[in-house]
Parts: structure tokens; C-alpha cells; sequence
């Protein structure tokens, strides 16, 4: 087959499909991913051949600069934006919030996020003929290029499926709505690059004909009516060197410390006090590992003595050493903790990071706690219990061991080579 991956130009949504985009290429197939210009490094640095489309907008600049949205001048919101806060907040589903939802959405986020890509992946698309397109579920460049060239599509989820849900939830209302009153703003967006395209609307185009999901079912949020496919979470976090120090095991417990790439990459800082975290550890017996990029690193003029500070350190080796994980609750950082077996600490704030942080908390591996409520006693006494109650050790091993059950990338290329064909 032809495999044609479309991700927006956003680092930890492009992780989470490289393990996928290996599997096909080893089982012998095609595989191009494309994206902005600008991300083409990004891409080929995994070792991925990458198909510049488009042009270059960085959509973090467009938004801080958006008088209506002043929380991005600095951080994004807290949690989900309407109308996907309905995942995290039922009771919000209401008619008009949906639809009003959609209609900002697409304003300030889908159409200048998506728009830059989209006639010149659907130009490769019509070229190349793919037989398979597989999108991040932001990327509706994706599917606006598969119906153009009629390849089978799925989306590939990087966390919770809180589009699907929203989506859900919307057809269910829409259908008891008069004719009349029927606004959809997502179709009818969709509907029209379609058409200019020589397609129409499907419904597929918002969720995919199918959808690969990546979290076990005990965390998972699934939308009812979806052909979900599960497939094992495997790290991957970009080019790595494991520090000599690493292959050392500790000699107290070792816990990280680590609030991901994504904000400071948009230099939007972190949303706790690293320094204030810390020094509520300094005094405990463990040995703490704190990654902290270079240009968060001012606010901390001295280091406590059983901390280690440095600026990268692939988790996938450090995690395995560890006893207790603290994070900002990103997809990554907490499925390649809980790969290993490993009780974490969650301090989420935006996008779906709260709701993701406390399905996990639900499921026993973690605890959670909202970045704007977090101080440094909130994180001693969450590493004490990490460490001292034995239910998260075991409830964190039982996560493990549903993650491991699931098909590997390998594995599943054989069901995508069956769906593919019966989706063309």
C-alpha cells in the first residue's frame, strides 16, 4: 500500500504516529508524511520521508496575537474549549453551546490551523494516490484530501477522543432540531472544501472511517457508534542520547520531574513553579530527576542537594528507574510512564490534559491535581503517598499490563491493510 500520514505542524501529535508510520514501512509498505515546510525536520528526523505542503503558519503566533483570546498570550486556557468541554462537562451540552462551540472553534482554531495545508495536500494527494491516509485528528487537511483522491482514511488519536464524543453528542441533538434549525458549522466547512474539490460532505470526514486508538480501555473516552481500532502505545520522543548516569540504579527512590516539551517549544513557560516543587521534595530520602528545558531554568538560582537538574532526558529510559513520575499529565509522558509500571503525579492544565489525568486517577495509577491549585505540600504529600501506599504500585503494574496486551504497530498492520480495502 500507499500510506500517506497528515499531521499538523504540532511535535507531540507527530510522536505519537511515528511508531505507526515504522510498522508500515517495515511490513513493506509506502510511507510519506506530510506536513507544513517548516516541520519537515521534524519529520525526517524520525527517520520518515516527509512531503513539505502549503505554507508555514505558526497557529500559537495567530492566537496570542487574537484580542479575544488574551489566556494565549501567555498559556493556553484551562482545559477543554467549547464545544469539546462538553467531554469533560456533560451538562454543557446544550444546543447552542455546541453550535456557537463549533462556530469559535473554526474561527480561531481548525479553519487557520488547517487552511494552510490543505490545496497543497490534496494537489499531492490527487498525485501520489494513496491508498490509505492516516490523520491526527486535527489535520482535517486529511480527510479533505482523501475523499479528493478516493483513498480509504483514519484518524490516529493522541488522546482522549473528546472530538468523537463532542460529535456524538452534537447528531444526537441535531437530529431532534426542525429543519430549520440545523446549523452545522463544522460540515458545512467541510462540506465546502469538498465540494471544491469534487467530493461532498460525509460524516466520516469529521471522525474518520475508522479510528486507531492508542489508550486501554480503563482510561479510555470513546464516542459510541465509532469503529475504534486499539493498538499498543509505544514511546517515541524524538532523537535521544541516554546519559552514562542513567545506567546507574539508584541508590534512594527515584522520582522525575518532568512538564513536557510542548509549551515551552512555544515558549508559553510552564503552569507550576518548578523551584517551588523542589524545595518541598529537598527534604524527603529520594533522589529526584527534574527535566527542565533551558529556558525555564532562571527561576532556579540554587538546586536542592538530592535533586539532579538537567535539560532532556528520554523518558522511556528514565521512567524505568523510577518509583514515582510528576508531570504536566501529557499523553506521552503519562502512557510511557504507565508503560512501566510506574505510580505519576499529574498537575494538568490545558486542553484535555485535566479530563486525561483524572481518568487515569480513577483507574488507581495516579493522582491529579489541577496545575492552578498545585503547591509545593500538595506535591510532598502525593510523593509520599506514591511511594508509601502499595495500592498505586499495584494498580499502576495492572495499567501496564493492559497496555501490553494490546497489538503492537506491527500487528496491526495486517488489520489496516483489511480495512483500507474495505473502505476504497
Amino acid at each position: 500500500m500507499r500510506v500517506l500520514f497528515v499531521a499538523n505542524p504540532e511535535k507531540a501529535h507527530l510522536l505519537a504516529m511515528v511508531p505507526l508510520a515504522w510498522a508500515l514501512r517495515a511490513a513493506g509498505h509506502e510511507v510519506r508524511v506530510a506536513s507544513q515546510p517548516a516541520f519537515a525536520g521534524v519529520i525526517t528526523q524520525a527517520g520518515l520521508t516527509a512531503v513539505p505542503v502549503g505554507r508555514d503558519a505558526d497557529l500559537w503566533r495567530l492566537l496570542a496575537r487574537d484580542p479575544r483570546l488574551p489566556g494565549w498570550t501567555w498559556r493556553p486556557a484551562y482545559g477543554l474549549p467549547a464545544p469539546y468541554d462538553v467531554a469533560q462537562f456533560p451538562e454543557r451540552g446544550a444546543w447552542e453551546h455546541l453550535t456557537e462551540g463549533y462556530a469559535e472553534v473554526l474561527r480561531h482554531w481548525h479553519r487557520p490551523g488547517c487552511l494552510p495545508m490543505i490545496a497543497g495536500l490534496t494537489e499531492f494527494a490527487r498525485h501520489w494516490r494513496p491508498d490509505l491516509v492516516v490523520w491526527e485528528p486535527l489535520a482535517f487537511a486529511g480527510p479533505i484530501a482523501a475523499r479528493a483522491c478516493g483513498a480509504a482514511h483514519a484518524r490516529l488519536l493522541w488522546s482522549l477522543d473528546v472530538f468523537g464524543l463532542t460529535r456524538a453528542r452534537f447528531l444526537d441533538l441535531k437530529e431532534g432540531r426542525p429543519a430549520h434549525d440545523r446549523a452545522d458549522p463544522l460540515a458545512e466547512w467541510l462540506d465546502g472544501y469538498a465540494r471544491m474539490h469534487g467530493g461532498a460532505f460525509a460524516e466520516d470526514m469529521v471522525t474518520g472511517q475508522f479510528t486507531i486508538d492508542q489508550l486501554p480501555a480503563s482510561i479510555a473516552v470513546r464516542a459510541p457508534g465509532l469503529r475504534h481500532v486499539p493498538v499498543r502505545y509505544v514511546p517515541y520522543g524524538g532523537p535521544s542520547v541516554v546519559p552514562g548516569w542513567l545506567r546507574e540504579p539508584p541508590r534512594r527512590p527515584r522520582v522525575a520531574l518532568t512538564m513536557g516539551v510542548s509549551l515551552t517549544d512555544h515558549a508559553a513557560g510552564y503552569s507550576v513553579s518548578v523551584r517551588d516543587l523542589l524545595e518541598a521534595l529537598a527534604d524527603l530520602d529520594v533522589e529526584v530527576v527534574a527535566t527542565i528545558a533551558d529556558a525555564e531554568r532562571h527561576g532556579l538560582p540554587t538546586v536542592p542537594g538530592n535533586a539532579r537538574v538537567v535539560p532532556y532526558v528520554p523518558l522511556q529510559a528514565l521512567a524505568a528507574t523510577c518509583a514515582a513520575v510528576l508531570s504536566h499529565g501529557g499523553f506521552g509522558t503519562m502512557l510511557t510512564t504507565a508503560g512501566h509500571g510506574v505510580p505519576q503525579l499529574a498537575m494538568p492544565w490545558d486542553f484535555d490534559g485535566p479530563l486525561f489525568a483524572r481518568r487515569v486517577a480513577a483507574q488507581g495509577a495516579a493522582l491529579a491535581v489541577d496545575a492552578d491549585r498545585v503547591t509545593g505540600e500538595h506535591v510532598r504529600a502525593a510523593v509520599l503517598r506514591l511511594l508509601e501506599e502499595p495500592a498505586f504500585a499495584k494498580r499502576a503494574d495492572d495499567l501496564r499490563a493492559e497496555m501490553a496486551a494490546l497489538p503492537s504497530p506491527g500487528r496491526l498492520v495486517a488489520r489496516l491493510e483489511e480495512l483500507t480495502e474495505r473502505n476504497r
